[in-house]
């Protein structure tokens, strides 16, 4: 019981669900679990079928995808209050786009997806305001991803 005291502590202090009702806070609660991962530590590689969905309480991690001939290089860098394993929670494609690579001690509140899913899917205000959230992390990393994907564009023709 301390634990789950823990993370509904933890989740109230976390802006994503500062307008859930009790109820919906109590069983998010239910589903949710601190992970701890060390430095050099991969949470996930690219193209897995990873089950969690997490937010970063504490750390760094790096996100990185391979591109052939360069190896893996970083995208970005996540840190306190993001949110990686994302696409856990997207109902066609499950795969991981990147490695989640640890840089610091971190520690993670984690939810499986599927039972997150299934929260959503019969709790609607849960769900409304998870999958606003979700959108709009998926544009961020969309741009991100578009700026770096360009930035590697013009190095490359520099280089030639």
């Amino acid at each position: 019981m301390f634990n789950l005291a823990n993370i509904t502590s933890t989740l109230k202090t976390i802006p994503w669900f500062f307008d859930l009702s009790p109820g919906s806070m109590k069983n998010l609660a239910s589903i949710a679990e601190f992970k701890t991962f060390r430095p050099g530590d991969i949470i996930y590689a690219e193209g897995d079928q990873h089950p969690y969905m997490y937010i970063i309480l504490e750390g760094k991690v790096s996100l990185e995808s391979y591109v052939p001939g360069r190896g893996e290089l970083p995208l970005f860098t996540l840190e306190y209050l993001d949110v990686l394993g994302w696409s856990s929670m997207t109902p066609v494609v499950r795969q991981k786009n990147s490695t989640a690579r640890v840089l610091d001690s971190t520690k993670l509140l984690a939810f499986n997806a599927k039972l997150l899913m299934e929260l959503c899917e019969n709790d609607c205000e849960l769900g409304f305001i998870i999958m606003r959230r979700l959108a709009n992390i998926v544009a961020s990393h969309m741009l991100n991803h578009r700026l770096r994907l360009m930035e590697l564009i013009t190095c490359q023709n520099e280089e030639s």
